[in-house]
């Protein structure tokens, strides 16, 4: 039969009722023949109450340490699960990050997966043995724990589904496929029978939040089909797949939006070789991902310089560039938190004209003022008021046709 990574998130996770779940679905999967490997992430909310109590411990948790108490969480949910799997009479194991030999590079709170070393899965798969590996963690070359970030249990999925070379990597979760829309704010968002990855990636940066960015980096990279599903259902979900020309057919299959978005201004900056490494240079020192860039030249030898960053990181960014307005004689700095950036997507934008002019006319038909645009050849963002965020997803759902059952 099939070779089969299962990956559960927190919500289908969250207590003993719901474990238990995962492991009837795991015993059917056995059953069928299949060969199977399960990771898991901690139960809904855990993450969060560790990282409560480390700071009643210490205000700025030591990172090293912070991981360790971390990795509890996935701990508990694979001992529980192993548990259950042999109590039902199936040979069950559970391994941690560094029994699965999940090497990354030394960032706590955020490491990289550098390599998966498969030969004791393997060993176990051999044995007919269910395999279930605590997701969100591995180790580093000096032998220390380490975790993955949010959503990491996504990214310890697909790296060790590369590894093993399985068929098929499933992601469970809560809900039950990839939408054209967030169905919380647009009614008439249709599940996705398939996305392509190059789709997905961009989904998951641009808002959409059913995969972790990483873990889909890593199935493009070494072709691993995922299937995004429920884990309270039996119906096929959304595929995550190479491209196919078919998929080209359609100009957008999704609209998302990101309300995690704060804008930042430098205004009247000297137009000077390297003033915009003086600008951003002490923002990636202080680990802040800027997305959206704009330039808009004056006269005089002046320019206007605008960009986005996650609202989270907005007083930060805030802080530095007014020290760098200071140093390099830029006029004003301020800043906007109110606002959100609304995207469609679809790899049939390549080979179609006129998906800019209708994204839009549709906006400035509903009131709608444009703040940043920013383009690729298969996705189109625009940086809008906040308060406007349900009302763009909506109209624009509707204008690209994803309302259509067809």
């Amino acid at each position: 039969m099939a070779l089969i990574v299962q990956k559960y998130g927190g919500t289908s996770v969250a207590d003993s009722d719901r474990i238990r779940n995962v492991a009837r679905r795991a015993a059917k999967a056995y059953d069928e023949g299949n060969d199977l490997v399960i990771i898991l992430s901690a139960m809904a909310g855990v993450t969060d109450r560790l990282i409560q109590m480390a700071r009643e411990a210490a205000p700025e948790p030591d990172r090293r340490e912070l991981d360790v108490l971390l990795a509890t969480g996935e701990q508990t949910t694979v001992a529980l699960l192993a548990m259950m799997l042999k109590e039902m009479g199936y040979p069950a194991l559970s391994l941690l990050g560094y029994q699965a030999e999940v090497l990354t590079d030394c960032s706590f709170g955020n490491a990289r997966i550098l390599e998966v070393g498969a030969a004791r899965i393997q060993h176990h798969l051999k044995n007919r043995e269910i395999v279930v590996v605590a997701g969100f963690q591995g180790f580093d070359p000096r032998g220390n724990i380490t975790t993955l970030g949010r959503g990491g249990s996504d990214t310890s999925a697909v790296a060790i589904a590369a590894a093993l070379k399985a068929d098929i990597c499933e992601i469970y979760t809560d809900v039950d496929g990839i939408y054209t829309a967030d169905p919380n704010i647009c009614p008439k968002a249709r599940k996705l029978d398939a996305v392509c990855y190059d789709e997905m990636l961009n989904m998951a940066s641009l808002g959409a939040k059913v995969l972790q960015i990483r873990s889909v980096g890593f199935a493009k990279k070494f072709n691993v089909p995922l299937h995004v599903r429920s884990s309270f259902s039996e119906e096929e979900g959304t595929m995550v797949i190479s491209e196919e020309p078919a998929m080209e057919t359609v100009v957008v299959s999704a609209v998302t939006h990101d309300k995690d978005q704060a804008r930042i201004t430098l205004k009247k900056v000297p137009d000077q070789p390297g003033t915009a490494a003086k600008i951003f240079s002490p923002i990636t020192e202080a680990g802040i991902v800027v997305d959206m860039i704009i330039q808009n030249t004056r006269a005089g030898g002046q320019t206007d310089l605008t960009f986005t960053v996650p609202r989270s990181d907005f007083k930060k960014a805030m802080s530095i560039e007014e020290k760098v307005a200071d140093e390099i004689g830029a006029q004003e700095v301020f800043g906007d938190e109110n606002i959100a950036k609304v995207s469609v997507i679809g790899v049939g934008m390549r080979n179609h004209s006129g998906v800019a002019s209708l994204m839009f006319s549709t906006l400035a038909k509903e009131g709608i003022n444009i703040a940043m645009i920013s383009t690729s050849e298969i996705r189109i963002s625009c940086i809008i008021e906040e308060k406007y965020t349900e009302l763009a997803v909506r109209v624009l759902h509707t204008a690209f046709g994803l309302d259509r059952e067809d």
